[in-house]
């Protein structure tokens, strides 16, 4: 096999369909639709973000399968402290917990986004709401666990634990910013699309064809277009490609975790018992009043994969919405390959624009 320089390695990982910017988008509209539809309740929630020190990074880098453990230890620190502010052991919050392995720029950075409801539902499917948790707290309980977790897989010895003990800043961090409203539709779908976000974007990169650097766009000077000097950092393309590289996931490992009311097991026994969790013991928690049926979980699922759907939950616009007022509607589907090659040459020659007429220039002769 060839081995590619650096100039023809960039344009093939720029050409590669691994991250297609439309198919990524695709994949976070249907998460955030099926989160909406399916799995989140209409409650108050908070993205609560876990960082964890420089210094530990590189064993859940090395050691993908201790992500998972991760989001069990933030998830077992959310509901902790939940369940003591309300008094209640046996409450449970809902969370959906994302790890993610990257930083601004393609950095490795591991750390875990979890979208949890402000509050717990107790054994009887109660709602009981709880507004506030300490962020301090929660540091320092997720550092415990996570110190434990990795001197029990024998990564960690005394001593290194003593060393990150002596620190004035531990280096771990937890964030409960921003929070979703109930009925803030949008927001829970930006949120949704948000923990599903692609760790590159094509439209950051800035590369010359033939040259063995290249740029890449921090987030914030990104989203300033008149930035005369942008933030980033110039790396050699084969830096950039072993980055992207450490950033693609296990094969057949979960890249979302579902704890709590959010559970797969608690989800499938409400709907073995047919029960529901109640979300209106608060005012401001009640869902509006609507005669319209709710569809089922298979209409819902359909709507969820149609194209129309997504573009109009993503750019707020109905693409089946002719100029004129009326809506398009499927007549067929042509799955012949001949019929479709012959529709498209006839449109393409309905666009080349037609020879104008002859002009005469000659004077008009009287009658």
């Amino acid at each position: 096999m060839r081995c590619l320089w650096s100039g023809e390695a960039v344009d093939a990982l720029l050409q590669t369909k691994r991250h297609c910017p439309s198919c990524d988008a695709k994949r976070a509209a249907a998460f955030a639709a099926f989160l909406k539809d399916e799995i989140l309740e209409n409650v108050g929630h908070s993205l609560i973000t876990f960082t964890l020190p420089k210094m530990l990074r590189v064993y859940f880098m090395h050691h993908r399968e201790l992500l998972s453990d991760l989001a069990r230890l933030a998830y077992e620190t959310i509901q902790e402290l939940m369940s003591e502010a309300v008094d209640d052991q046996d409450a449970r919050p809902g969370v959906v917990a994302v790890p993610q392995t990257f930083g601004t720029l393609l950095n490795p950075h591991p750390h875990l986004h979890c979208l949890a409801s402000r509050g717990v539902w107790n054994a009887h499917g109660c709602w009981l709401p709880v507004p506030y948790i300490d962020t301090s707290a929660a540091e320092k309980l997720f550092r415990q666990k996570t110190l434990r977790l990795l001197q029990q897989r024998a990564l960690l010895n005394d001593e290194r634990i003593e060393l990150l003990a002596s620190f004035r800043h531990s280096g771990f961090s937890v964030d409960r910013s921003p929070t979703v409203w109930p009925q803030d539709t949008e927001g829970i779908e930006w949120v949704a699309r948000y923990l599903l976000r692609c760790p590159l974007s094509l439209s950051r990169i800035h590369w010359t064809p033939g040259a063995r650097t290249l740029f890449y766009e921090g987030k914030s000077s990104h989203d300033d277009p008149l930035a005369m000097h942008p933030e980033g950092e110039t790396l050699d393309v084969y830096e950039f490609i072993a980055r992207l590289l450490t950033q693609i996931p296990e094969p057949r490992r979960h890249g979302m975790h579902y704890f709590g009311a959010y559970s797969s097991r608690a989800r499938t026994r409400r709907k073995k018992h047919g029960l529901k969790l109640d979300a209106t013991s608060s005012g401001h928690d009640k869902p509006p009043a609507s005669d319209e049926p709710s569809p089922s979980s298979k209409q819902r699922a359909a709507l969820r994969r149609r194209w129309a759907n997504l573009i109009k939950r993503v750019f707020k616009t109905d693409p089946l919405l002719c100029e004129c007022g009326g809506r398009f509607r499927i007549l067929s589907f042509i799955t012949e390959p001949k019929v479709i090659r012959k529709i498209l040459d006839h449109l393409q020659k309905r666009q080349t624009p037609s020879r104008a007429p002859p002009r005469d220039d000659s004077p008009l002769q009287p009658s």
